[in-house]
């Protein structure tokens, strides 16, 4: 059984893959099986090396700081002690020293530029940065690197090749002089923009060509992929609400009668639903709810959020009320239910196409992590990040505002409606559970506000065709479907049968509030006492994983308690359909969506880590289920 030469958490010199250069690193952990160390550089890369590519730190000799590269006397142009230590005199047998180690140091920087174009290097990402989606753990921050595009130019020949450049070199390049001092500082400016570096010297190479342009991944299908949601996704949800609209939904009578366009247009209800979304955006600029800091921007800047949604509500509800008091006809809003739904999908296309154009001059700083450049994706998924009106942001409003309180109204003239249609004096069983329990699901998210900037739709997404849709329109009409059928197909629900449905509905709840709350504390304050209980697995970025409590359970226990209540929320409606259904189905395939995109940014980030995780934690959104 061979034995290991070097123990977890010895800082020895390991060998960047590809380069015969050694960088400082750390002894993370050692497998037996295929003699691999694992190791972590300064700038938290993990990597896997062989015991050979790994030196202890004594056989390493720092070069003296009286180099032929710093030397006093050489910059103030002593000839006599630069001729006789120049790279094109032999050297002397008593002196091998400065000036040969300093030649090699440039041969070997330039052989060092020719090998990271010609060895494609796929090494694990890196940065501090943590995107959350619905409660999630996932994002990026400033100090994540982007891929560079080299080109090298060499005689007859060039090549083209993507690598990472490390935040090491820097360090390395003034602790232990690895270039001249000229590339050093040339080095420094490819971030900042698109430049040529010419180099001196007895080589072929000529031009060392850096530009910030990336092939960036693209998610949904890419181009055919958004396009078919943005042309199908409406033309889909009205078909659904023409479905549940007839006397018997079933498939069977697959396609609905289609009404004429001019039915479906009303001058007066696109008014209306103009005066009820700014009629929020009044609200959302009330100078009442603390205010706070969201994640750090690309730039380092945090930009600052009013937290008044759940106020909003309040005032909201006022209204709804009087205008109950005042005998206002809120029936029109189900009898022109169509109308309305198109009035919100014709004003989510505008907004998306001012959200386009206005980005076109947004500074880069500004750009979403998820635009790629091309003009249709881009338009669907949004190019800018935070589009905002002075302090008025966009995307932060119409995330709670517009739609979800919008949600809870339509629940509410769904019931008086059914009230009007099936002549009840009171609302049924199903109807008043229906509107209980996502009445609470909304409540919980306005009290909870803050939770929003660290989801994935606030952080990585921007604001484009897909969040102004689903916040303006899927989500109002939508999530209300049980509600909006239950008006013209009633059932009749034993009160046996509502206390189990109730009780799967608190069981979601305490599963999705409480997975949620022990991570925003642990996120807040990880040293908290009452957290000491929590196991960890510590990362490469300095953060750590849960893998005890609700979050040792499942990988995301919220969106196991997200389907419970999914579920709960269309079991009143009983089974004679699957129509109300729907959403049970849609949510289940958008929170595998949402947890295959978590898990690919997840193994990105934190690499080894987040392998160990999975280990630790197998199961995804249901026990048992891998």
């Amino acid at each position: 059984m061979p034995t290991r030469r070097f123990a977890d958490g010895e800082v020895v010199r390991g060998r960047w893959p590809g380069s015969s250069l050694y960088y400082e690193v750390e002894i993370l952990s050692h497998d037996s099986k295929s003699q691999l160390y694992t190791v972590k550089y300064k700038d938290g890369t993990e990597l896997e090396l062989k015991e050979s590519d790994i030196k202890p730190l004594t056989s390493f000799r720092q070069r003296k700081s009286g180099s032929a590269s710093s030397s006093p006397s050489r910059r103030r142009g002593s000839r006599s002690r630069s001729r006789s230590r120049s790279p094109g005199r032999p050297p002397r047998s008593s002196r091998r020293s400065a000036s040969a180690s300093h030649q090699a140091d440039r041969k070997e920087v330039r052989k060092e530029i020719l090998e990271v174009k010609l060895t494609p290097l796929v090494l694990k990402p890196f940065g501090n940065s943590i995107n959350r989606y619905n409660g999630e753990p996932e994002h990026r921050e400033k100090n994540d690197l982007p891929h560079k595009t080299t080109q090298v130019h060499t005689g007859s020949f060039s090549l083209q090749e993507k690598f990472h450049l490390p935040q090491e070199s820097s360090y390395l390049s003034t602790q232990y002089s690895l270039r001249p001092r000229r590339e050093e500082i040339k080095l420094k400016e490819i971030d900042a923009q698109e430049e040529k570096i010419v180099t001196e010297g007895p080589t072929s190479l000529r031009t060392f060509e850096v530009t910030t342009k990336q092939l960036k991944e693209v998610e949904f299908g890419g181009v055919p992929g958004v396009l078919t949601i943005m042309l199908g996704l409406p033309a889909f949800l009205f078909l659904l609400l023409l479905m549940c609209k007839q006397k018997e939904p079933s498939l069977l009578n697959f396609p609905p009668p289609l009404p004429a366009l001019s039915d479906l247009w009303d001058a007066r209800v696109f008014g209306l639903y103009l005066v009820w979304f700014f009629l929020q955006a009044l609200f959302y600029l009330l100078p009442i709810g603390k205010v706070v800091e969201g994640t750090p921007l690309a730039d380092g800047r945090r930009l600052k959020y009013r937290l008044n949604g759940f106020y909003a509500f309040i005032l909201t509800s006022g209204l709804v009320g009087a205008s109950l008091l005042w005998d206002v006809e809120l029936y029109y809003v189900y009898n022109h239910f169509l109308q309305f739904a198109l009035a919100a999908t014709v004003w989510a296309v505008v907004l998306s196409v001012y959200l386009c154009a206005r980005a076109l001059k947004a500074p880069r700083n500004d750009l979403s992590p998820a635009s790629s450049g091309n003009a249709i994706y881009d338009f669907f998924i949004g190019r800018e990040l935070n589009p905002r009106i002075g302090t008025f942001d966009l995307k932060y409003f119409c995330e709670l505002r517009p739609g979800l309180i919008g949600w809870v109204v339509i629940n509410l003239v769904m019931l008086l409606a059914e009230m009007k249609v099936q002549n009840r004096a009171f609302p049924s069983l199903a109807m008043i559970l229906v509107n209980s329990f996502q009445l609470l699901y909304v409540v919980d998210a306005l009290w909870n506000e803050e939770a929003l900037l660290t989801t994935m739709d606030i952080i990585h997404d921007g604001f484009g065709f897909m969040l102004a849709f689903g916040d303006l329109v899927w989500v109002p009409f939508i999530y209300s479907f049980q509600a909006f059928y239950l008006v013209a197909h009633p059932n009749e629900l034993s009160w046996p049968a509502a206390s189990l449905i109730v009780a799967l509905k608190l069981c979601g709840f305490i599963i999705f509030r409480c997975a949620n709350s022990q991570k925003n504390a642990f996120r807040k304050n990880p040293h908290d006492p009452k957290l000491a209980h929590l196991k960890t697995i510590h990362t490469s970025t300095g953060k750590n994983l849960l893998v005890s409590g609700w979050w040792g359970f499942v990988r995301h226990p919220n969106y196991l308690g997200d389907l419970i209540m999914a579920l709960a929320w269309s079991l009143p409606c009983g089974f004679s359909h699957i129509l109300p259904y729907f959403y049970v189905i849609y949510f289940t395939a958008l929170l595998v969506h949402r947890e295959a995109r978590d898990e690919h940014h997840c193994k990105r980030k934190y690499g080894l880590a987040w392998e160990k995780y999975c280990q630790r934690v197998p199961y995804r959104i249901f026990p048992h289920i891998y």
